[in-house]
């Protein structure tokens, strides 16, 4: 089976990472979108909330599943018996940062990293784009599935 972790924070789920999913899923058997958990960091959104917003988004996608973790993603992948790590790339700042990362992967384990371009209408969107227009109470709908639009918003 490929089985591929797609790892982040999903602070919130975006158009940029939901593009990614979609055109990652004929190429794997099961995508496992992994939140990955930080004590030391503030989330805009709760674990709670996040998982949600995915799960309500592919919730008539049955190769997607949804988990939680902590710790390295490799040992994640090790855990559950993943060898890829998806990863989307929107710039050129966005490769040299995970290629460093894919690298330091694939010396630790035997874990490879796919990864896959943004589509050119999704690359200019960030989470912490999106949290900071949230933040100020601006409209979202453009970047964020309808998933993410609640009333709970902070």
């Amino acid at each position: 089976m490929k089985r591929a972790v797609f790892p982040g924070s999903f602070d919130p789920l975006t158009l940029g990472h939901t593009d990614v999913i979609d055109r990652a899923i004929p190429l794997f058997d099961e995508i496992i979108i992994a939140i990955g958990t930080n004590s030391s960091k503030d989330y805009m959104f709760s674990l709670e909330q996040r998982k949600g917003f995915i799960e309500k988004t592919y919730s008539d996608e049955p190769k997607v599943k949804v988990d939680t973790y902590e710790g390295l993603t490799i040992d994640y992948c090790k855990k559950i018996g993943s060898d890829f790590i998806l990863r989307g790339l929107r710039n050129p700042a966005d490769f040299e940062f995970e290629k460093a990362i894919a690298q330091t992967n694939r010396k630790m384990s035997k874990i490879e990293t796919v990864f896959l371009l943004t589509s050119a209408d999704t690359s200019y969107i960030s989470s912490s784009i999106v949290r900071d227009i949230l933040f100020n109470k601006g409209d979202v709908s453009l970047l964020v599935p309808p998933a993410v639009i609640t009333d709970d918003i902070p």
